[in-house]
């Protein structure tokens, strides 16, 4: 579906522009689920800490954690039930970043950890 817009400024200066909605997934390669996991975050080293996994998918999570992160840092992040998984820091703002996994994780690990989430979902 695409639209066009007609624009005119109080110069009477005219232009028209084509625009097309955003796609509701944008660049999203996987579905997101919110959960609420606690996972330990490292750099290969003894440099582990407590981090919190506020949303999860095949490909990457968004942590919360106790410091700030910085973005193209390569990191293990050790997830309940799975273990340790490479990831590199996409995004991070303050205490929240967006990590992606350097292998994605396969279905039965994602659904496992989904079962563990004790977040309360709708019906909906």
């Amino acid at each position: 579906m695409r639209g066009y817009a007609l624009l005119m400024n109080e110069k009477s200066v005219m232009f028209a522009a084509e625009f097309e909605p955003a796609l509701v997934n944008g660049r999203r390669r996987s579905p997101r689920a919110p959960v609420s996991l606690d996972a330990r975050v490292g750099r290969g080293g003894l440099d582990r800490a407590l981090c919190r996994v506020v949303d999860l998918s095949m490909h990457g999570a968004r942590l919360q954690t106790y410091s700030p992160m910085k973005s193209g840092s390569m990191i293990w992040l050790t997830l309940p039930v799975i273990g340790p998984v490479a990831a590199t820091i996409v995004w991070s703002d303050d205490f929240v970043a967006g990590c992606q996994f350097q292998t994605p994780l396969d279905r039965e690990a994602y659904d496992a950890l989904l079962e563990l989430d004790q977040t309360p979902r709708s019906l909906s």
